[in-house]
C-alpha cells in the first residue's frame, strides 16, 4: 500500500479543492463581464491522471530508501489455508465501473493466504483518481468468519475486470493482478494456465527478488468501449517503475505494455516481458509418470522470431538440476511460451483443461537492441509448481537513477498461423539408437531424436519425402545419421537423427527441413547431455 505522506495529502486535498476553485474562479468571470469590466481570470480544470503522474511517483520512489514493512492481517485473514482464502468471493452485485464502464466490471482479491501485502486499486473518473475504499460487504466469506469491524484501510490483495469475452450475456474473467507483479489474461475459449509478470531481478541467481505492485488506477472505460487502461506503480529493493497496461478482449486478447524503470543500484539483471509456466511431463521428458495423465504442462515449448527473421522451437523440459539457456539476439521480433498440444486425449484430465490452456507471445514495440532471450527451467515433482520462466534481458542494464523505457504487446491465443507460419513441431521424441544392419554396433553414448513437423508445405511432401532434406548440426559430439518419413497421421513429416555425445558432455542439437534452397521449417532445437 502507498504510504500517506504530508505532501501527498496536501495534494490529494488540492486536487479534491480544484474544481470547487474552478467553480468560483469562473463566477468571479461572470461578475466582471456584467460590470462592464475585461475578464482577466481563467477557468482551471485539474490536470487528468495518466502515466506521467506514475512515472513521477516512480522516479520519488527510486530516490528514497526502499520500504517494505511486513502488515500482520486481523486474526481471521491472518493464516488462512488456500481453500480458506479461495472461499471468500467477491460479491457480483457489488462490482464496480458498473454503468460508466461499458461491459466491463471490476472485482477484488481479498487479502490472506500467501497474500499479504495490500495494494491500492483506484478508479479514475473524468480524469481524477479515488480509491476503492475497503468494506466487508463486497466480499462473501464463506467458512470465514472475519471481525466485527476490519480495518477501514485493510486494502486488497490485488483485482480482476470481467468482461463477455465468450458470450454476450455472460461476464468471463478477461484479466486479474494478484500477487507481486503476476498478472494473466484469456482470449475466447480459453483457460488461465501460464502467468505473466512485469518484471523479474536476478532470476535464476541466489540473489532473485520479487518487484511488487504498490498502486494501480483503473480508467472507467467509456460506454461501448472495447479497450481497458490501467496504471500500476512498482518498486522493489533493486528497481522501481511505471506501467501502462491497455487490455483488449478478444479471440486472441492482448495487452499492450508500456514501462519505464528507475534502477536503484547498478549492475542489476533484469529480465523484460517474463512468462512463468509449468512443465512437468511431456512427450520428449517423461523422468516423472505417476499416474494415468500422460502429459501435464500449461506450455511445452519456447517460440523465438529472432531479429533475423528466423523461427526458433524449444521443446520444454523438466531437468534434474536447474538449467538456463541464453538466445543470443539483437532486435528480438518476439518470443513466447506455447501450449501446442490441443488434443484432450494428451492430457486425459477431466476437470484442469490443459488443452485449452493460452499460449503468450511477447512482440517488442519498437527496438530493444541487443541481450538474450533467457530460459529458466527447474526441477519440480508438483504440477502446481511454476519450473519455467522466458524473458529479455538485455546486454547493458539499465543506469541507476535514469528512466528507462521500453514497450511490448502480449497475445493469448489458442493457435496463431501468423507465428512460425512454415512447418512448425508438433511433436518431440527421444529413443535408443538403433543399428542399420544386424552386424552392426550400436555407437557408445548414442541416442536418436525423432521431430514431427506439421503444417505450411509439409502435406505437399507427404507423397515424395525424398525431396526433403533433414539439416541436422550438434554443438559437441557427431551427427550420425539422418532420415526423413512420411507422417499421414499428421498430414506431415517425421525428421530422424541420431547423435553421439561424450559421456556426462551437453551439446546443442538443431535441426529443420529444406528442399534444395527453401527452408521449410522452424529450426528445431535442444540441450541434450548425455549420460
Amino acid at each position: 500500500m502507498t504510504h500517506i505522506t504530508r505532501r501527498k495529502l496536501l495534494g490529494a486535498m488540492a486536487a479534491i479543492g480544484a474544481p470547487q476553485a474552478a467553480l468560483q474562479l469562473g463566477s468571479a468571470n461572470q461578475a466582471l463581464a456584467q460590470n462592464g469590466r475585461p475578464s482577466l481570470a481563467v477557468a482551471m480544470k485539474p490536470p487528468r491522471f495518466g502515466f506521467d503522474n506514475v512515472l513521477g511517483r516512480a522516479r520519488e520512489l527510486a530516490g528514497a530508501p526502499f520500504e517494505d514493512a511486513p502488515q500482520r492481517l486481523p486474526d481471521a485473514f491472518d493464516n488462512l489455508e488456500y481453500d480458506s482464502w479461495r472461499d471468500i468471493r467477491f460479491r457480483p452485485d457489488r462490482a464496480l465501473l458498473v454503468g460508466g464502464g461499458g461491459a466491463f466490471r471490476l472485482e477484488t482479491f481479498h487479502l490472506g493466504f500467501l497474500y499479504r501485502r495490500p495494494v491500492t486499486v483506484n478508479l479514475i473518473r473524468d480524469g481524477l483518481p479515488a480509491p476503492i475504499p475497503y468494506s466487508p460487504n463486497l466480499f462473501d466469506y464463506g467458512r470465514v468468519k472475519p471481525e466485527k469491524d476490519p480495518p477501514v484501510n485493510l486494502g486488497f490483495a490485488g483485482f480482476r475486470l470481467h468482461y463477455p469475452l465468450n458470450d454476450p450475456h455472460v461476464s468471463d474473467e478477461l484479466i486479474s493482478f494478484l500477487g507481486a507483479s503476476y498478472f494473466r489474461f484469456l482470449g475466447r475459449e480459453q483457460k488461465y494456465g501460464l502467468s505473466a509478470r512485469a518484471l523479474c531481478v536476478e532470476a535464476g541467481t541466489e540473489k532473485e527478488s520479487f518487484p511488487f505492485f504498490r498502486e494501480f488506477w483503473v480508467e472507467t472505460p467509456t460506454p461501448g468501449s472495447n479497450r481497458a487502461t490501467i496504471y500500476a506503480l512498482l518498486d522493489s529493493e533493486a528497481v522501481t517503475g511505471a506501467f501502462r497496461f491497455d487490455v483488449t478482449p478478444g479471440q486472441d486478447s492482448t495487452v499492450d505494455v508500456q514501462a519505464t524503470l528507475f534502477p536503484r543500484r547498478e549492475g542489476v539483471k533484469l529480465g523484460f516481458a517474463p512468462l512463468t509456466s509449468m512443465f512437468l511431463t511431456g512427450e520428449n521428458d517423461q523422468r516423472i509418470r505417476d499416474n494415468f495423465r500422460a502429459e501435464l504442462h500449461d506450455s511445452d515449448g519456447l517460440l523465438i522470431e529472432t531479429g533475423a527473421g528466423e523461427w526458433l522451437w524449444r521443446p520444454l523440459s523438466n531437468p534434474t538440476a536447474p538449467r538456463i539457456t541464453s538466445f543470443l539476439d539483437k532486435d528480438n521480433k518476439g518470443f513466447g511460451l506455447m501450449q501446442r498440444d490441443r488434443t484432450w486425449e494428451s492430457y486425459q484430465d477431466l476437470e484442469l483443461g490443459y488443452e485449452s490452456r493460452p499460449s503468450y507471445f511477447v512482440e517488442p514495440l519498437g527496438p530493444w537492441g541487443e541481450g538474450r532471450v533467457e530460459l529458466i527451467e527447474l526441477a519440480t515433482r508438483d504440477e502446481t509448481n511454476d519450473n519455467i520462466v522466458a524473458s529479455w534481458t538485455p546486454t547493458t542494464p539499465p543506469e541507476p537513477q535514469k528512466p528507462f523505457s521500453y514497450a511490448y504487446r502480449i497475445t493469448a491465443c489458442l493457435d496463431q498461423s501468423r507465428l512460425s507460419p512454415n512447418g512448425r513441431v508438433v511433436n518431440t521424441f527421444r529413443a535408443p539408437p538403433q543399428a542399420l544392419g544386424s552386424s552392426e554396433k550400436v555407437v557408445q553414448n548414442s541416442r536418436r531424436f525423432l521431430v514431427d513437423f506439421a503444417g505450411g508445405d509439409m502435406a505437399y511432401y507427404v507423397g515424395d519425402p525424398s525431396q526433403v532434406e533433414v539439416v541436422a548440426t550438434a554443438s559437441n559430439g557427431k551427427v550420425l545419421r539422418t532420415s526423413v518419413a512420411a507422417n499421414p497421421h499428421i498430414d506431415g513429416l517425421r525428421a530422424l537423427f541420431d547423435v553421439s555425445v561424450v559421456s556426462g558432455q551437453t551439446a546443442d542439437l538443431r535441426l529443420f527441413l529444406r528442399a534444395g534452397s527453401r527452408t521449410l521449417t522452424e529450426t528445431w532445437t535442444y540441450p541434450w547431455t548425455s549420460p
